[in-house]
């Protein structure tokens, strides 16, 4: 299993994968996170307190990665997926799958990630994972479920066999577009959400704005040919409850601190791993105009990270919108 992606959920996949067991190598550029997990079996920089198993090894060769793979797992930041895929596709070989694993889109091309994908490995059969996932959670082996979505059932089951263990349990599914659209959406609206408890209007608030916001991911994962029931399960309001509601999601510690006042440069110094929201605020309005559909509480994060709205005129905004029926 080729991991392609150093970070927090990339180490914790290889963990995954080798717990299932599955021979791992990961690919990261950072030359500290290889020295970390070649010499000390460890990612302090990423995911620190877990330790690996030896067996997981890491290079900054991509070829190197992917000799003898039998699949690739993508982990790379939405954002970067394209350019990877470039470097990747001259020594992937012919019909080795690929299993999603970043939740966002593209904010160019408005493409998700399964999308690009398509466009530059149009031979390589493709699945979605997605769910509500703490990366140390799913390390250290607490119980965790997710979705693995794809078109062809027998890949989903088949990483669903090379991923599954009695910590890890994948639930399959045949809509990944649907499973997509949920993973990325739910991270503009852990933002919103979290700026509603750093400015300190409540819990109502907040409830009122997951629910709603559900609303918005079904009316877009629908324009996009995605299936309603898809977001009642783990890729839709499983993931939006756990990404709104802890600040173990960067999302929703960002959207925090912008409540508490911070300016946005400010609010992600020092970060090294990527906010996926914050992109994918661009992209979703983007969506949303080319689509014609409303989602306001999705174009009011926007507004306030893209065009320097403040927090008290996005919640103004929404609750002065006509009275209408759910």
């Amino acid at each position: 299993m080729a991991i392609i992606g150093g970070g927090a959920w990339g180490t914790a996949l290889a963990v995954v994968a080798r717990r299932a067991g599955s021979n791992v190598v990961l690919w990261a550029r950072d030359d500290d996170v290889l020295a970390a997990i070649n010499e000390r079996h460890e990612n302090p920089i990423f995911l620190p307190g877990i330790a690996l198993d030896p067996t997981i090894v890491a290079t900054n060769d991509i070829h190197a990665a992917m000799a003898g793979a039998e699949a690739a797992l993508l982990v790379v930041p939405a954002q970067f997926l394209r350019s990877v895929i470039g470097a990747l596709r001259p020594g992937l070989p012919e019909g080795v799958p690929v299993l999603h694993c970043s939740k966002g889109i593209e904010v160019h091309s408005l493409k998700t990630m399964s999308e690009v994908s398509a466009e530059l490995l149009p031979n390589s059969p493709f699945a979605v994972l997605s769910g509500p996932t703490f990366a140390a959670e799913v390390a250290r082996g607490l119980p965790t479920a997710v979705t693995i979505a794809s078109h062809n059932r027998p890949l989903a089951r088949g990483f669903a066999m090379a991923l599954g263990s009695s910590r890890f349990r994948p639930y399959l599914s045949n809509d990944p577009t649907g499973a997509e659209i949920g993973g990325a959406v739910k991270n503009v609206l852990a933002i919103g959400c979290g700026a509603v408890q750093g400015r300190g209007l409540g819990e109502n608030a907040r409830a009122s704005m997951i629910t709603r916001g559900l609303a918005e991911m079904i009316r877009l994962g629908l324009a996009k040919g995605g299936r309603a029931e898809t977001f009642s399960g783990l890729s839709g309001i499983g993931d939006l409850v756990l990404t709104c509601s802890a600040t173990q999601s960067r999302n929703y510690a960002l959207g925090v601190a912008l409540g508490s006042g911070q300016k946005l440069a400010a609010a992600l110094a020092g970060g090294r791993s990527v906010v996926e929201g914050v992109a994918t605020a661009t992209a979703v309005a983007g969506l949303a105009y080319q689509f014609g559909i409303e989602m306001p509480i999705s174009e009011a994060v926007e507004a306030v990270l893209r065009r320097g709205a403040s927090i008290d005129a996005m919640i103004d905004g929404l609750l002065s919108r006509p009275y209408r029926s759910e």
